[in-house]
């Protein structure tokens, strides 16, 4: 496979990239172009990587056709939000302030903050999906079992000092 140097630094700047890469598919990448530059013959490379004819010749014909930089990796720019960052803040302040006057609950489940986004920005959240955006806002949905009224920590201490043991000596 004749792949032609793109820039008299490439081979160096190949090796340094090889040596400092962490992931391994993309190790693979630039080490399928560098061996293309070196004239090793398309099969050659692919069982010297493990990787197909196909994998091989992609990665160096980009190499050929844009140099280092087309073998870099891509973002990713993934799904957009259903709702702008703006309003996210806003729905998080207020599911902060926890539950208004006219809501008959103590506290805010999922399901009341899957309503509160319906119902003030019209966007359909799955249950799920309404748990993940509060994690992405660093908010827990565990909390822990809050005191009953009655719950006296004197009247309990009292009684572990004068309680008889349970087990015998």
């Amino acid at each position: 496979m004749h792949v032609p140097l793109h820039h008299p630094e490439d081979l160096k700047e190949l090796d340094r990239r090889i040596a400092g890469e962490r992931l391994a598919v993309q190790r693979d990448r630039l080490r399928a172009a560098r061996l293309a530059l070196d004239e090793l013959e398309t099969q050659t490379i692919a069982d010297k990587l493990g990787r197909g004819r196909t994998f091989v010749q992609t990665w160096a014909y980009a190499y050929r056709d844009g140099g280092i930089e087309a073998i870099g990796a891509k973002p990713q720019p993934g799904r957009p939000p259903k709702m702008p960052i703006e309003q996210q803040q806003q729905f998080i302040e207020r599911f902060k302030q926890g539950p208004g006057e006219d809501e008959a609950v103590c506290t805010l489940r999922g399901k009341d903050a899957q309503r509160m986004l319906q119902e003030h920005y019209g966007v359909n959240y799955s249950l799920r999906g309404v748990y993940e955006l509060l994690h992405r806002h660093q908010l827990s949905c565990l909390k822990p079992r809050p005191r009953h009224r009655k719950n006296d920590p004197e009247a309990m201490s009292a009684f572990l000092e004068c309680a008889p043991l349970l087990s015998k000596p």
